[in-house]
């Protein structure tokens, strides 16, 4: 699974965030793996440097093979509990897709 990280102007991002972000997805995912061709993240901050609940947003979208992209959007006051969320998130809708998909056949 290619895991790749996209920050908005308000996020500073490093090797160390990076690095930390895609363990988190890599781990909620770990199950999936196989099947997700490619993973894209995307932090973003709401309220730039101000403090604020719930200000912290990741959007994941998951590409399967030969499936639609799936996207899901988690905020929350940390980064990582944003990561988390949306990873969790992701996780269900996708476990709920291929389930529907196997049922079918």
């Amino acid at each position: 699974m290619h895991i790749e990280i996209s920050t908005d102007r308000n996020i500073t991002g490093s090797e160390g965030l990076t690095t930390h972000i895609k363990e988190l997805v890599q781990h909620a995912l770990i199950h999936l793996s196989d099947q997700i061709t490619r993973a894209e993240v995307h932090l973003s901050d709401g309220n730039a440097r101000k403090t604020g609940q719930d200000d912290k947003r990741c959007m994941i979208e998951a590409r399967l093979e030969r499936q639609q992209p799936t996207a899901v959007t988690h905020g929350a006051a940390t980064m990582e509990q944003a990561v988390k969320g949306a990873a969790d998130k992701l996780k269900r809708s996708l476990e709920s897709n291929l389930g529907r998909l196997n049922d079918g056949h």
